[in-house]
């Protein structure tokens, strides 16, 4: 079992910064050397931005967070990119601004003691087509987007804040006593039941038309998504159909909904990023990579209020018809706080997820541990998935979860009688919404405290298949089940100081 839990990127970074640009720090060598030993061909591709700068100042911004920004940031984005691109600079000072699109050949670069904060107004993000939760559907435009754009970046030490409490729904059991009186006294409607705090009666109602989760069915009219448009929270960060992408360095904080989101994106590199939010923020996902292709995500903090680090590629039929898969994944090095799940595949993988390498990592009191999510319906296939090196303390649920009964709520939220009645649902034939889990290795594995060790439960007409399990060491209250799965090898497991077979 491996002994070093500092990634091989992590120390590169430290001795080769020098080689870096001023903007940027991470270098192809860098990405050569973690990629090295992956159990699939792949490589990444960095972007290649000019050396241009343009300062914010220049254009007029104002840095003591009073003043709206938002075509000052505009102006500066624009200009770099049709100059051909350059490093739009954010010197130290607070910044206010509305949604900004980032633009091809552009770096934002935030100096460490910039913060940029996203207005609150509901009425400066446009309703537009997007998806979400896997969907096809509509939501408020992101505070940082990029749409069909090559070689963008977001570097430096600075922090970008989404509001996300202006928009997010609050659950009264989330809160202290006094957490929840300042949140009802401050505006907005509490739900007739009393146990949840909405931004306004037009968010309460968007909520009313969701079947499945958070998005809304039966709108027709442009005015009635007008209508629900405060539920319609943004995705702080929405990159579409990009190739050549980097985060480097900053900290995203308090998204309306998940944090960071790209879709269908190639080439994409996370590296020393701090994501937050709240850890009673609904839907507050770390980053959810989505059918993208060569991906790295490496020396990353989170401590977020969902899922941390997380693998889809649609829902359902959206997601089948899109059929593009998320592929050619490494996270190395990543440290989570609080979330639902360290690491998290699904639920919503109907384009499929494969070959992913994860290793390296801790999780420290994450609901979960490594989660593996999806139900009847899907489809898709998650494959070649390879888990290696995970330290895990303090997990409130399952330290590894494989679970294809999923009911959309968090770990630990489903009472006795809801599992029972969708266990005891009939079960269909095997078609293309069945969805399948197979060929995945976790090996090197400590867990010093979980509810349960290892619980597995797949479908009786598809079970989880060939999975590998070797070189684990966990203590628990619970040990492990085994539940509708086949081909699983035990290799020198021990829960509570005993082998299992």
């Amino acid at each position: 079992m491996k002994k070093i839990f500092l990634s091989l990127f992590s120390a590169l970074l430290l001795v080769s910064c020098g080689s870096g640009s001023k903007w940027q720090q991470t270098t192809d060598a860098d990405l050569h050397k973690v990629l090295a030993g992956a159990p699939f061909d792949m490589k990444v591709s960095m972007p290649r931005i000019p050396d241009k700068v343009f300062d914010v100042m220049d254009y007029g911004a104002v840095n003591n967070g009073t003043v709206l920004l938002t075509e000052v940031f505009q102006k500066a984005i624009d200009e770099a990119s049709a100059a051909g691109g350059g490093t739009v600079l954010i010197p130290d000072g607070v910044y206010l601004t509305g949604p900004i699109v980032l633009k091809s050949n552009v770096r934002l670069y935030a100096e460490q003691n910039a913060l940029v904060i996203f207005s609150p107004d509901f009425s400066l993000y446009p309703i537009l087509e997007t998806s979400f939760e896997g969907l096809d559907t509509r939501r408020c435009q992101s505070p940082i987007s990029a749409l069909n754009a090559e070689n963008i970046a977001i570097c430096g030490k600075g922090t970008f804040n989404g509001s996300g409490d202006a928009w997010r729904a609050v659950k009264k059991a989330k809160l202290t006593a006094s957490q929840w009186k300042k949140k009802a006294e401050s505006g907005g409607v509490v739900t007739p039941d009393g146990k949840e705090w909405y931004p306004d009666s037009a968010a309460l109602y968007g909520k009313s038309l969701c079947v499945d989760q958070n998005v809304p069915v039966g709108l027709q009219s442009d005015e009635e998504w007008e209508a629900i448009r405060s539920f319609l929270r943004p995705v702080m960060l929405s990159f579409v159909n990009c190739r050549n992408v980097l985060l480097e360095g900053v900290c995203f904080e308090n998204s309306p909904a998940w944090n960071l989101h790209p879709l269908m994106c190639e080439n994409l590199v996370l590296s020393r990023l701090t994501v937050r939010n709240p850890w009673y923020s609904q839907n507050g996902d770390g980053v959810d990579v989505e059918s993208c292709r060569n991906v790295v995500i490496a020396d990353c903090s989170f401590d977020v209020g969902d899922d941390a680090i997380c693998m889809k590629s649609g829902k359902n039929e959206d997601g089948r018809r899109r059929g593009v898969a998320d592929e050619n994944i490494v996270v190395d090095g990543c440290k989570v706080y609080h979330g639902h799940g360290g690491f998290v595949v699904g639920s919503e993988m109907s384009g499929g997820v494969k070959n992913v390498w994860v290793k390296n990592c801790m999780f420290l009191g994450t609901d979960v541990g490594l989660r593996f999510k999806s139900t009847r319906g899907r489809g898709g296939i998650v494959e070649n998935i390879f888990i290696d090196n995970i330290c895990m303390n303090a997990i409130p649920n399952d330290a590894l979860l494989f679970d294809l009964y999923y009911g959309g709520k968090g770990a630990g939220e489903e009472t006795a009688e809801e599992i029972a009645a969708r266990m005891a649902a009939a079960v269909p034939l095997v078609d293309e919404t069945t969805p399948q889990f197979r060929n995945i290795s976790i090996e090197n594995v400590i867990c010093s405290g979980a509810k349960r060790a290892v619980y597995f439960n797949g479908l009786p007409e598809m079970p989880i298949r060939n999975v590998c399990l070797k070189n684990i060491n966990m203590i628990a209250e619970e040990g492990a089940v085994f539940n509708k799965t086949e081909n699983v090898t035990i290799e020198n497991v021990i829960i509570n100081g005993e082998e299992i077979h």
